[in-house]
């Protein structure tokens, strides 16, 4: 892992007509850079395939830049982790266009205000050099960190920086990933780094919360509201006031109660339950799921407007399997972190790097972090093969066919079945609709059956 990277970021630029490039380069904001200029034709592309860069700049006038190179720095998108700077004298190009719109950096045509373009670049060198200072700030282990994250990876880095934009802003984030991949750190990481991170970071596992409580844990309730509100209660929109508001697994919130949360996220204002006065929601929201939420939105459990109005900005965190080279890093930082904690030195040996390196991890990080911790209670001194033990998913045991009872209508069998499994996993649908073999839709209809039965 090559720490330096953040520490002094690549430069790559290009020497066109004007010289332009070479003369914004020359200011003092970019002395900390590895600056690397393009000599001859291709050049450009062939060193962004080979090396990592932060930021290039580029004349695509010069005879240096090319459509072909263009098109390949589109096709394979080269451009997600690096920012671009492109300066042109302004005749239309469709190549260019399609990075913009997939938000490759700045397009600058001529006539070019300086002022302007330094603006910018400033901005950027600014970003860089904060992005290194905190990094520097919150290192533990050989893995770089960014808040509440961990990663060297080309992915990750390209994460903060993303992260580090939209932290500064005050707009609803959307969060998209797997299990166990990081989406409540990205909330936290948000939240640590925007002007908010003086107030509380709350969050609610939208899946877990019984039905009947969504509207008193979301907006609060009044003594005497209902049978058992025995006092007052903040809701979580109350509770998180002049913080960051965290709605985990939001996909899985029952239907009619997205309708209220997008009333207040439109409005601003809700009421807690049996009361008649009307409060504001002075919080930033941050959503996640680990659904995609255009199949959440095709399969009708989740609403479309809803998904529009989370995601201002939507963020997806890449699975541990797309981060190869994080896999040992993590894995140490997570020995380091267990070794201080226990006041131990234990190692692990190249072997069971090795296995590490071969496993999937379904579990994201997750996953790899307690294989670590039950590695560490397991070995004596060094961490070998044998004491990474890779969980796998457990078969469901036979029924045993004595314990079925008989006479009893399929109908309520199914429903007794339903609602054991949810109880089981308290109230998360998710987890019950695959236990049980069917969709979340069908688990939600059937469970409006049930409740319609019940009134």
């Amino acid at each position: 892992m090559n720490s330096d990277a953040f520490v002094r970021p690549k430069l790559m630029y290009n020497v066109g007509e004007s010289a332009f490039a070479e003369q914004l380069v020359q200011s003092s904001e970019f002395k900390s850079f590895i600056q690397v200029k393009v000599e001859s034709r291709s050049d450009w592309i062939e060193q962004l395939k080979l090396d990592e860069y932060q930021l290039v700049i580029l004349d695509i006038e010069s005879q240096h830049v090319q459509e072909r190179e263009l098109k390949i720095c589109l096709q394979e998108r080269l451009f997600e982790n690096t920012e671009f700077i492109f300066l042109s004298h302004g005749l239309p190009n469709p190549v260019i266009d399609e990075l913009m719109a997939l938000g490759a950096g700045y397009h600058f045509r001529e006539p070019i205000e300086l002022d302007a373009v330094t603006e910018c670049l400033a901005d950027i060198a600014e970003d860089f050099e904060e992005q290194a200072s905190n990094i520097s700030q919150t290192r533990t282990s050989d893995i770089d960190q960014f808040g509440l994250l961990a990663g060297s990876s080309k992915v990750m880095r390209k994460l903060y920086r993303t992260l580090r934009k939209v932290a500064k802003t005050d707009i609803n984030v959307f969060v998209m990933g797997e299990s166990g991949s990081g989406k409540e750190l990205v909330a936290n990481t948000v939240h640590l780094f925007s002007e908010r991170s003086d107030g509380p970071f709350v969050a609610v596992n939208c899946g877990a919360i019984s039905p009947e409580l969504v509207d008193s844990e979301l907006f609060g309730h009044v003594k005497g509201a209902f049978t058992g509100a025995v006092k007052d209660h903040k809701g979580v929109f109350e509770q998180a006031e002049n913080g960051t508001l965290f709605l985990d697994e939001v996909t899985e919130m029952p239907l009619e109660h997205q309708v209220k949360l997008l009333r207040v996220l439109e409005s601003g204002e809700f009421r807690p339950v049996g009361s008649t006065t009307l409060k504001h929601a002075r919080v930033r929201v941050i959503a996640a799921t680990n659904r995609d939420p255009a199949r959440a939105v095709e399969e009708e459990i989740f609403r479309e407007d809803l998904y529009y109005r989370l995601a201002q900005f939507p963020v997806q965190v890449p699975p541990l399997r797309n981060r190869d080279s994080d896999l040992v890093g993590l894995a140490r930082h997570f020995l380091a972190y267990r070794n201080s904690h226990e006041g131990a030195d234990k190692q692990i040996s190249v072997d069971a790097l090795q296995k590490i390196t071969q496993h999937q991890w379904p579990g994201n990080v997750r996953e790899l972090k307690h294989t670590i911790e039950r590695a560490f209670i397991l070995a004596n001194d060094t961490i070998e093969p044998e004491h990474i033990v890779l969980q796998q998913m457990q078969s469901p045991e036979p029924v045993e066919t004595d314990t079925v009872p008989t006479g009893v209508p399929l109908e309520e069998l199914e429903k007794q079945a339903i609602l054991n499994t949810l109880k089981e996993n308290d109230g998360n649908k998710t987890e019950t609709a695959e236990q049980l073999g069917v969709s979340v839709k069908t688990l939600y209809n059937k469970l409006e059956k049930y409740q319609g039965d019940a009134e």
